[in-house]
């Protein structure tokens, strides 16, 4: 996964962010699980990406987790879980004009080469 790397630097310390990049994200929806696992296992083959991140939101959870276990357990084997990040997120309905919470899950996927 690429990350840009800035340094901030004050009067004592210096610390250093790293920001994602969008091109190792998939983004899990409607479609069936193993369309994601797909574009997983396309990220970690053709752009030799070690890390790749899958997100969902509501309804979609069940599916983002079956994305990464078969992805781990038949196709890349050598995958590992290196983080998983639960939330939630407020969205606005524009007709209404109310918001709703809805829960989301993002699952970093990595191989060591």
């Amino acid at each position: 996964m690429t990350e840009e790397t800035t340094e901030k630097t004050t009067e004592k310390t210096t610390t250093k962010e790293k920001r994602r990049t969008d091109e190792n994200i998939i983004f899990v929806g409607n479609k069936p699980p193993m369309s994601y696992v797909l574009a997983v296992v396309t990220q970690f083959n053709t752009t030799g990406s070690d890390e790749v991140v899958i997100k969902a939101r509501g309804r979609a959870i069940s599916r983002a987790v079956d994305t990464a276990e078969i992805t781990r357990n038949r196709f890349v084997t050598n995958a590992k879980i290196k983080d998983i990040k639960i939330g939630t997120e407020s969205i606005t309905n524009e007709e209404e004009g109310r918001t709703s919470n809805v829960s989301s899950i993002e699952i970093i996927l990595t191989i060591k080469k």
